[in-house]
């Protein structure tokens, strides 16, 4: 069941546009940062260096029922190979900011183009567990039917109800061992895709600040 504020935010592009750009403006909301190590702490260790990397969290409007964008990764890279995730990647020497990372990532992966994207704000950063540390933007976006995976990369591009993805039963914690630990993650499954990691933990802190939001 969805708190009234996520229902109320869902009920239109207006109101959605308005109830994300309240929680970003909520300074209180954003005084911790997510990490692949949330549920074993103990196991961040000493790793104190990550390297700065960037996403975007695309929403479109469809049938006047807001949806976010995913991507598949090609099963030929050399990292998480045929998983879930947002458009995005590492900071270059040559971006001005973590905001152009994530709008030129997006746009050589899917080809969406800048132009088409309203940046309504920026979530808290997240540490991976493969030393990356993310700052996820969240943005409304036009012409979905454009988009064109840079196959290389990219193998599918599809949506996910966003109704769906702030239902609490949705995500689940699962275990599994890493370099001989037993660790847990977040997962959310839908359908034929397995959303789990730091994907997954970003959209449960997105889903976390709407829910505290209608608290304050």
């Amino acid at each position: 069941m969805l708190e009234p504020v996520m229902r109320n935010i869902l009920e239109s592009e207006s109101l959605l546009r308005q109830g994300l750009c309240d929680i970003f403006g909520s300074a209180i909301l954003f005084t911790e940062k997510s990490s692949d190590f949330d549920l074993f702490p103990s196991e961040l260790g000493n790793k104190t260096v990550f390297q700065p990397a960037a996403v975007l969290i695309p929403i479109i409007i469809d049938d006047e029922e807001p949806f976010v964008v995913f991507t598949r990764r090609a099963k030929n890279l050399r990292h998480h190979p045929g998983q879930i995730a947002f458009p995005g990647g590492k900071v270059e020497p040559s971006d001005s900011s973590a905001m152009e990372t994530a709008i030129r990532e997006s746009f050589e992966e899917i080809q969406l183009k800048a132009i088409d994207i309203n940046i309504l704000g920026n979530l808290p950063q997240h540490d991976t567990v493969t030393g990356y540390s993310i700052l996820p933007f969240v943005a409304i976006i036009k012409n979905y039917k454009k988009l064109v995976p840079k196959l290389s990369e990219v193998s599918e591009i599809f949506k996910v109800p966003l109704k769906f993805l702030l239902t609490k039963k949705n995500m689940q914690v699962q275990i599994y061992k890493f370099n001989g630990f037993e660790r847990g993650y977040y997962a959310i499954p839908y359908g034929p895709y397995y959303i789990w990691g730091a994907t997954a933990r970003i959209i449960k802190t997105l889903a976390d600040l709407i829910e505290k939001y209608e608290k304050i």
